[in-house]
């Protein structure tokens, strides 16, 4: 039987703090991998890796260099703000890890890249923790449009408005940034439409805006169309400034529209609806079980993914950076006011 995977937790405030009491005691405890070393710029924080890990303090530190330097481990998981992502991945290559991370890859394209070129020299493996998509009720729509008794897909349109106009009701700093709805609001999202889609993205066209009564010096506002490399079509609706929220976090709203049926997902729940027998039929379509999703499930495959136990992760490097690509091609399209092409747009990234 395979020994556990050590690893060096990087954060472990905030969301860290999640990975520590939720993600990785599992891990643990199914003797994937276990913890080497936690690192937070925080002490405080660190008492989240003494309690949740059972780190003694020794093994707890401010000093990420520090920590990588003392500490034989296989892996990084990255759990700090997107600005840090590179610095934190070149600490772990450096020490020959392989690394897991909190999405995005980085804050920008041109970071994105960098990071893909790194790991790619290094010769090591990169997984991003895509969680949404890896959610109970998104996973139940993909296998349900993917299993063909629905016929061919024509087109998905997603949607996600909420109720954020007022400063700070979205988090302070999101109400500063340009492109706010964009580069913190449909990176999950895009996400989803590649997997539901089952391709990458051919072009996207973004227009984005921000209404009078929307507190943000950035964008809150779009309307994205994308042409997937397979020939389907899809729509993105993202609008922080609603009167209501239709749909929370979690809680998404996707339809399908496929050549027998219409799926709909709506607050966690599955419809699938057709007229094509002459009267209305309307399905609901239980949601498919199983022990773990999201960032649980993501870690366990990157685990199962390195000792050998699974060929590929499904939100590694190559597919990441593909998700990178329509986020920042569809910001370079609402700023430029035309359809922008994404292969063009990350290819010629990656040579500069």
């Amino acid at each position: 039987m395979n020994q556990p995977l050590r690893y060096i937790q990087i954060g472990t405030g905030g969301w860290g703090g999640y990975w520590c009491a939720t993600v990785l005691p599992r891990l643990a405890e199914m003797g994937k991998a276990i913890p080497a070393a936690a690192v937070d710029i925080n002490p405080d924080n660190l008492k989240r890796a003494q309690d949740c890990l059972k780190l003694p303090v020794a093994q707890c530190y401010t000093d990420p260099k520090r920590a990588f330097a003392e500490n034989k481990a296989d892996f990084a998981i990255v759990v700090v703000p997107p600005a840090h992502h590179e610095s934190v991945v070149d600490m772990a290559l450096e020490h020959n890890l392989h690394i897991l991370c909190e999405k995005p890859i980085a804050d920008s394209m041109d970071a994105c890249c960098r990071v893909y070129r790194k790991v790619k020299a290094a010769g090591k493996r990169m997984a991003v923790t895509m969680s949404h998509r890896f959610d109970q009720d998104k996973q139940t729509l993909e296998r349900e449009i993917k299993s063909g008794k629905h016929g061919r897909l024509n087109y998905v349109i997603g949607r996600n408005t909420w109720n954020c106009r007022k400063f700070g009701s979205w988090g302070n700093f999101r109400h500063k940034i340009p492109d706010t709805l964009l580069i913190e609001g449909t990176v999950h999202h895009f996400d989803i439409l590649r997997a539901l889609t089952g391709s990458n993205a051919k072009t996207v066209c973004a227009v984005t805006w921000n209404p009078p009564w929307g507190e943000f010096a950035g964008d809150s506002n779009g309307l994205v169309t994308i042409q997937m490399a397979n020939g389907v079509k899809a729509l993105y609706e993202g609008n922080k400034t609603s009167a209501t929220q239709l749909n929370g976090w979690c809680k998404d709203y996707f339809r399908a529209e496929c050549e027998l049926a219409t799926l709909e997902l709506d607050n966690r729940c599955l419809r699938i609806l057709s007229d094509l027998s002459g009267e209305r039929v309307i399905i609901e379509k239980p949601l498919v079980n199983q022990p773990v999703w999201t960032n649980a499930w993501l870690a366990e495959m990157f685990c199962d993914w390195l000792r050998g136990e699974r060929d590929q992760h499904p939100t590694h490097l190559d597919d990441n950076i593909q998700c990178a690509a329509l986020l920042f091609a569809a910001v370079e399209s609402a700023h430029c006011g035309r359809p922008v092409d994404v292969q063009e747009f990350l290819q010629s990234r990656l040579a500069s």
